[in-house]
């Protein structure tokens, strides 16, 4: 009599995407203090942060250029568009290929961002060329997490999560479910931004932007298709 061994789940193989969008919170981070600090107060990751700062521009607040917003929406609306094709594409079948190459394609465009900003730091078109592209990467990847649906770790924004972390709270009567990975999201971000903008202060815009997309790279050939 024999036995059969075990058939592996291929979709299993790999790190769970809780744990993946966990560490691409902390790249959003990253992302958004190479932006924020150094390509004038402009968000590529956090869209509701960048509406608001439009708003500011076009009431005159220094500091603020409503160009540089204006691109940052643009790109990202373009991105999602063509986050949104992929999954069309690709959301019927296996998560894990799905995931790793929109990962694979994220690690990319920051990668060339990271060149951009290392090898002409002062040319003319090297800001809006930064804003562009990290925003279009960050619009691809809010619609592949978006239709991954994993709860609470949309990895760019955390409005919804606080919200979740407070009123499902035991002091709001609830019993805190997911509390800790809303936490976690929270503290990711946190991370992120503080160690990105020690970076930006310190070693400029190439290094954050280097090692964002390194350890996106990474994680595209780790992704798993299981939360």
């Amino acid at each position: 009599m024999t036995t059969e061994a075990p058939v592996r789940d291929p979709e299993a193989r790999g790190l769970p995407l809780s744990v993946v969008l966990l560490a691409l919170t902390v790249v959003s981070g990253f992302i958004d203090a190479v932006s924020y600090l150094g390509l004038g107060h402009v968000f590529t990751a956090n869209m509701t942060g960048n509406v608001v700062v439009l708003g500011f521009a076009a009431a005159g607040a220094p500091g603020f250029f409503a160009p540089h917003s204006l691109t940052s929406l643009g790109a990202f609306l373009v991105g999602a568009a063509a986050g949104g094709r992929i999954a069309v594409r690709l959301g019927g079948g296996s998560r894990r290929f799905w995931a790793r190459i929109t990962l694979a394609a994220e690690a990319a465009l920051v990668g060339v961002t990271a060149v951009v900003a290392f090898a002409a730091p002062d040319a003319a078109g090297t800001t809006y060329t930064l804003i562009a592209v990290t925003a279009f990467a960050m619009g691809l990847r809010n619609a592949t997490v978006r239709r991954l649906g994993v709860p609470d770790l949309t990895t760019t924004v955390l409005t919804m999560t606080l919200t979740g972390l407070a009123a499902d709270s035991r002091l709001a009567g609830g019993a805190g479910p997911r509390s800790p990975r809303r936490s976690a999201a929270v503290v990711a971000m946190l991370a992120g931004a503080l160690l990105g903008a020690w970076l930006v202060l310190h070693h400029g815009l190439g290094v954050p932007l280097l090692v964002a997309a390194a350890a996106t790279a990474v994680l595209a050939v780790t992704a798993s298709g299981r939360e």
